[in-house]
């Protein structure tokens, strides 16, 4: 059956689906040109599938156990998608080129070859989600919509096996809307936003060295919880970790000390303060810190380089590596599972992979290379295999651990490799005139739309226990959550940057003259980080605003099927300040 359903739509230029339809024509066509011959031949292996498809439908029937021998038995687009999606070794899309092929055009093709296996694998969901790749959305069977998901969920008409499968692929399609619940305002920008593992917690670092928390248990009727400070921080508070058990928060700024702050809105005491420099003495401002997943240890990318692993309660450092040739932007940990695998992203355009028992050499257990500028954010899936990563080359790129080179090979690799172009992300657009394929590129997808400016601009996978990580989704300058696809084709867009009809009004400088304008500039909208809540679909957005990026914002957004209001109370898109309280 594999060989059968294998290129199965012809090669009529790139990205170009053919219709059953068109299929049909070009059959009974006499002009029996080797295009239309190939057609001829593909829509016969079609009537071949559909013969046996009675069969095949009976076996999927048996899941359920009742209509396995039921004559009135009949099938619906799910059960063609179910034949379909059978060869989990098919070849999508006979059109799109191999993104690795030397020869190839300079920018990845969409939908990815690569990213539409992984779709289809079963590690990144389920394959019939209501936002699919493009090839399925111009295939026969067409996915069933939500409404009628949601239908068969209400009158139970499914087995149980099918009915759990239908509650995962309702979540997949869940995506949240540009219409904001509320939006939740403060007068400096907003740098990192994330829920807890649980989802029951949400906490902001924002540029006035303050973390606030928030009670998300419900995530439609947050709760304001507590506000700490980092005392003496300089420039901004830079990234935040909450422990595994929820009850620390460690906070960081443009210096070597790392804050640690309890939970307990009772305890209103002064945060601790761990010194991760040590007795060494040496200067450095950290960027990016994270919790180990025993909860013991810290892990921080540092500027000048360094990886820094500290040990919480002997209040000591364990390791001090000089892991990168310039900053090192984020950090994160393969499995939560693990306290030993982790990665790291820097400047200098690689992210490595780390493992804590052998790190005493400097020699890192495998690099990844394939971005030409410098990498501001890494994320891991969770598994120990799949890392996500954010550039200044305005790509997000999908990693397999496996595919990392060995240190010796990266030596030989930065001995022939073009240097990067270190362009300065905080000023201007990228010329993409500029952009080159690294010849050693060994990531799997890369994702492209957004714009990684300004600031070092956050990605993530989707949540896992809601959508099973199927979605990549960043912030961007343009004032625009993106999602894609895993094979890189669009699942949908949050516009934040409409809440700037609501927010005008709060700007320090509410009234511009012309000069005042030129000088700060028009009013911008910029998503510096995003966070997915693992179990709902809701999505908020840290970003800044105005005429210069002086104040933030965390907009709070839900899937409601595309409706502008709300019929119920509280109306969509009210305004609150930090405390949550309502304002006018």
């Amino acid at each position: 059956m594999s060989s059968s359903l294998n290129n199965t739509t012809p090669d009529l230029g790139e990205h170009e689906i053919v219709s059953e339809a068109d299929e049909a024509t070009s059959y009974s066509s006499p002009n029996h040109t080797p295009a239309n011959q190939e057609i001829a031949q593909r829509y016969t292996q079609w009537e071949v599938i559909n013969v046996d498809m009675e069969f095949m439908m009976r076996i999927r029937a048996g899941l359920s156990g009742a209509d396995e021998n039921d004559e009135d038995y009949t099938y619906d687009d799910d059960d063609v998608n179910a034949i379909i999606d059978m060869d989990m070794d098919m070849d999508l899309d006979t059109k799109v080129k191999d993104e690795n092929d030397e020869n190839s055009d300079s920018f990845s093709t969409v939908p990815s070859k690569e990213g539409a296996r992984l779709m289809n694998s079963g590690s990144f969901g389920q394959d019939e989600a209501g936002i699919t790749s493009s090839y399925h959305k111009t295939n026969i069977g067409h996915q069933k919509k939500l409404s009628m998901r949601i239908l068969d969920r209400e009158l139970a008409v499914e087995s149980q096996v099918r009915q759990k499968i239908n509650q995962r692929l309702m979540a997949q399609a869940m995506i949240p809307s540009s219409n904001a619940d509320f939006i939740i305002e403060f007068r400096n920008p907003v740098y990192s936003g994330q829920f807890s593992d649980d989802g029951n917690f949400f906490f902001t670092a924002n540029k006035d060295f303050k973390v606030r928390m928030y009670d998300t248990a419900n995530p439609y009727d947050w709760r304001y919880y507590k506000t700490v400070s980092y005392p003496y921080g300089r420039w901004t508070l830079t990234d935040a970790s909450l422990s595994p058990d929820n009850r620390y928060l460690a906070y960081t700024s443009i210096q070597s000390n790392v804050c640690l702050a309890p939970t307990d809105p009772n305890d209103i005491g002064d945060p601790y303060i761990l010194d991760l420099k040590g007795d060494r003495g040496s200067f450095f401002g950290i960027w990016s810190i994270r919790y180990s997943g025993d909860g013991q240890n810290l892990v921080a990318g540092t500027t000048g380089g360094l990886i820094v692993v500290y040990d919480i309660e002997a209040r000591m450092q364990l390791h001090q590596i000089k892991g990168h040739d310039h900053d090192v932007n984020a950090v994160c940990l393969a499995d939560k599972n693990s306290p030993h695998i982790l990665y790291s992203g820097s400047d200098d355009k690689t992210l490595k992979v780390w493992d804590t028992r052998s790190m005493g050499d400097n020699r890192a257990a495998g690099i990844l290379v394939g971005h030409i500028e410098g990498i501001t954010y890494i994320d891991s899936k969770g598994d120990g295999r799949y890392i996500l990563s954010n550039g200044k080359d305005q790509r997000a790129k999908l990693w397999d651990v496996r595919m990392a080179m060995s240190s010796h090979d990266y030596e030989k690799y930065r001995a022939t490799t073009t240097n990067r172009t270190y362009f300065d992300y905080r000023f201007g657009d990228y010329n993409e005139d500029s952009w080159y394929r690294d010849p050693y590129d060994c990531s799997l997808v890369t994702y492209r739309g957004h714009k990684v400016l300004k600031t070092l601009i956050r990605c993530h996978f989707s949540p896992s226990d809601s959508t099973n990580s199927r979605y990549i989704y960043s912030g961007s300058q343009d004032g625009m959550v993106h999602i894609w696809n895993l094979d890189a084709t669009t699942a949908g867009k949050i516009e934040v940057y409409q809440s700037k009809r609501y927010l005008e009004l709060i700007s320090p400088w509410p009234f511009h003259t012309v000069t005042e304008v030129f000088e700060r500039g028009l009013w911008e909208t910029c998503v510096r980080d995003v966070a997915w809540h693992p179990n709902a679909p809701v999505i908020v957005a840290s970003s800044w605003h105005g005429h210069g990026s002086d104040i933030g914002t965390c907009t709070v957004h839900s899937w409601n099927d595309g409706a502008n209001d709300d019929e119920a109370e509280p109306k969509m898109g009210r305004r609150v300040d930090e405390k949550l309280k309502q304002l006018i």
